[in-house]
């Protein structure tokens, strides 16, 4: 038995809406030989399995085991085929596609004067929807046309054609270069999250500047400034320069509503940027701005001009709901936040096959940190368990590190410190082996090893002197990402002041309120 995850076309049945199910049997149907096709009879069969499962497909007799490859190859191919069809799926880049392939196939009838029509007109509109490599693509085959397709104004269409292959060229370059600089930069912060020393700070800066093409940027279209000002942000994120992340966020945002035709044509772009302002937004406690920004969002989504499939779906659950979260953090409003654990588990559940393990893993680590400032630590290490036992996740090295040492807080202001110590040390051993260990951790887990030892009158003189020592590190350049992840600064405060976290982080919240 396959597992339902490993299977490509299971999961691809499953991933059909009704609509588009009726769609396929209709466009299978539109042929009578079609009726009795063995590969509808399977696509019938895995529409009613709840779980994969290739004995029963077997056991039904539709087909052979020495058959059932090439059967699952061409159902999925039909598959794919019917859902370009579908009206719902018809894009600005599916559109400029079809026509070069009906200009293909005129060329190759030898209709050299009506390919050449199609392609001046695909073209066209490429070049005006930002589709640089395709356009650059129909550029290359009007020229292999116009070689054989002699008319009077060769001479002049020959330079035309060499001059708009080149500054195409150009363009795609700059792109590519850029597209690959951000992606680098992107797999940087995955792996291991932001800097964490001089040592750290150099090798990504030189790496920046080495691959980062020169550019003028009023030759740059709307493609190469949306990559360039990815590049920047991903930089900014890397070396915890949140003002300047800040920056190259609404520039990319700021990009799109300038050139709102642009919005439906690359709605994930669109979702990203936004992700990344309201991130920064976070970053740098603007809380009016990022509530403004966060309702924006919604309303963009929320409208019926904007893009609906599976895709774009995922992606605005996850971002809205991240940024929900982080509004309750920002404002200290952690139990008016409770109601979104249900709906992001209900969403975790439904774009399952969308979403990768990494965010799931940070949605679980923002929930543990709403219910660690609402005081309920018993869910909070419910969730951060979900981490730690998660041997699968390969990415955010600095998420795993911080899940166990919240964990330890919230395993002490449970009272459920009777295995504290084992915890403690498993701790220190991780952080070594990710090479993770920093000052705020240490601090963190010293205090922590040490409660035994402390009477309770002199607790809260220990608290004190742990603030005192970590108040020092709140605006270090690379150890202030800590307070990111965890904001300890506030949980100690609590314990000083004798009053609850989230009322620690409101009071600061309003102080901080522009």
């Amino acid at each position: 038995m396959t597992n339902a995850h490993k299977d490509a076309l299971f999961v691809l049945v499953k991933s059909l809406s009704k609509s588009e199910k009726r769609q396929f049997k209709l466009y299978v149907g539109r042929l009578g030989v079609n009726t009795d096709a063995k590969f509808l009879a399977l696509f019938n069969l895995l529409d009613k399995m709840r779980k994969y499962d290739e004995k029963q497909i077997l056991d039904s007799g539709i087909v052979k085991k020495s058959q059932l490859s090439n059967l699952k190859a061409h159902l999925y191919k039909q598959i794919l085929v019917s859902l370009r069809l579908n009206p719902v799926n018809q894009n600005v880049r599916i559109q400029i596609r079809e026509q070069l392939d009906f200009a293909t196939i005129l060329y190759q009838k030898g209709l050299y004067k009506q390919s050449l029509k199609i392609l001046e007109k695909a073209k066209s509109f490429a070049i005006e929807n930002e589709e640089k490599n395709v356009a650059y693509e129909i550029v290359e085959l009007e020229k292999v046309i116009e070689t054989q397709y002699i008319t009077r104004s060769i001479p002049d269409r020959a330079d035309e054609l060499a001059v708009e292959a080149k500054e195409l060229s150009e363009q795609n370059v700059i792109t590519s270069k850029l597209s690959n600089l951000s992606l680098q930069l992107y797999g940087m912060m995955l792996k291991v999250g932001y800097v964490r020393s001089d040592e750290d700070l150099q090798k990504v800066k030189s790496y920046f500047e080495e691959h980062l093409p020169k550019y003028e940027i009023e030759k740059l279209g709307f493609r190469e400034k949306l990559w360039l000002y990815k590049a920047h942000l991903w930089y900014s994120l890397l070396i915890q320069d949140f003002l300047s992340a800040y920056k190259y966020a609404s520039k990319w945002v700021d990009l799109f509503y300038e050139h709102e035709h642009m919005i439906p044509l690359n709605p994930v772009f669109f979702l990203k940027g936004n992700h990344y302002l309201l991130e920064s937004l976070f970053f740098v406690k603007y809380a009016s701005q990022f509530r403004e920004t966060l309702e924006r969002l919604e309303e963009q989504v929320q409208d019926p001009k904007f893009p609906k499939n599976d895709n774009i779906s995922s992606l605005a659950f996850l971002y809205i709901n991240t940024n929900k979260l982080n509004l309750h953090f920002l404002e200290g409003t952690f139990d008016k936040g409770i109601y979104l654990v249900n709906i992001i588990e209900y969403g975790i559940k439904k774009h399952r096959q969308q979403i990768d393990e990494h965010h799931i893993m940070l949605l679980y680590y923002k929930i543990a940190c709403l219910y660690f400032g609402n005081g309920d630590n018993k869910n909070c290490i419910a969730y951060l368990k979900k981490i730690i036992s998660n041997k699968k996740l390969k990415m955010r090295e600095d998420l795993m590190c911080f899940a166990r040492v919240l964990s330890l807080v919230a395993h002490y202001e449970a009272g459920m410190d009777y295995h504290l110590e084992v915890q403690l040390k498993s701790t220190y051993k991780f952080l070594l082996k990710m090479n993770d260990l920093h000052e705020v951790q240490k601090e963190m887990i010293k205090f922590l090893r040490n409660l035994g030892d402390i009477y309770p009158t002199d607790l809260k003189g220990e608290f004190q002197k742990l603030y005192n020592e970590l108040k020092k590190y709140e605006n270090h350049p690379y150890e202030k990402r800590a307070f990111l992840y965890l904001d300890i600064l506030s949980w100690l405060e609590s314990h000083l002041q004798n009053k609850p976290v989230s009322e620690i982080i409101r009071e600061k919240a309003l102080a901080l309120t522009r």
